[in-house]
């Protein structure tokens, strides 16, 4: 009997670096995560022609996007037939790292990892309200879904972690999965700051302590991850089993 070969994790589009889907992973009760219903990507700003034809055979209809305001008009979705909700998480790494350099400290990549993480810190902090209306959307039926920011790897990461812990993935496959970004993710060569190179090569990838820094302000603020997903994020168990029969297959 022929087994039929998992779809494509990653899918190489030209305009979008990152594009990948969360199925296929398993869960600890035995299911596994559907595929071809939740992505992940960078900004969907630069699609091309042929990218937008993938997209439409892969029934994406709605994006969940985590851009701050003038990122999100600096690139806006090249796809008009796609449902766009913003729920801006507003950039601060940047602005961190000049405000340092401002008195004369030269910067170093102790500093831009320190920055990266108190990033990820301020996600629970002060945006869990957005991913909060992520989790609502997705209690909806908007599937096929893309979950994106500009380089869709630390908003979206942090997203995409949530989801798949709450789907019952364990830690260990999350992390594999965050940690992809660093294999597929492409620097975009018209982004540039006057940033030092070693410190764009710390801000354009993704390093397991940025993760580990939210989950860490998650037990600080809540307790428990548990605790975070039904009052933070107002998942509790009527509504997690809904998720579950949604987006997880035997």
């Amino acid at each position: 009997m022929s087994v039929t070969p998992a779809p494509a994790r990653h899918l190489n589009l030209s305009g979008a670096s990152n594009f990948r889907d969360l199925g296929g992973y398993p869960t600890g009760d035995g299911r596994t995560v559907r595929w071809r219903q939740i992505f992940r990507s960078n900004h969907l700003g630069h699609l091309t022609e042929d990218d937008a034809a993938v997209l439409r055979d892969l029934g994406v209809r709605s994006a969940f996007d985590f851009r701050g305001t003038e990122e999100r008009v600096a690139a806006r979705c090249a796809m008009p037939e796609i449902s766009v909700h913003s729920l801006p998480v507003e950039p601060t790494v940047v602005a961190a790292l000049r405000a340092i350099t401002a008195d004369g400290t030269p910067l170093s990549t102790d500093h831009a990892v320190e920055v990266m993480r108190d990033s990820y810190r301020s996600y629970v902090q002060k945006n869990t309200r957005h991913f909060r209306t992520l989790f609502a959307h997705l209690l909806e039926d908007r599937a096929p879904l893309v979950i994106h920011c500009t380089a869709g790897k630390d908003r979206t990461g942090f997203a995409c972690a949530l989801i798949l812990h709450t789907l019952g993935v364990s830690g260990d496959v999350i992390s594999e999965d965050y940690l992809l970004t660093n294999r597929f993710y492409r620097r975009d060569p018209n982004h540039s700051t006057d940033l030092p190179d070693e410190i764009r090569q710390v801000l354009g990838a993704v390093q397991a302590s940025f993760l580990a820094a939210a989950f860490e302000a998650i037990d600080a603020d809540y307790g428990d991850l548990e605790s975070y997903i039904r009052d933070g994020l107002g998942i509790g168990k009527a509504e997690r089993a809904d998720l579950e029969a949604r987006y997880l297959q035997r």
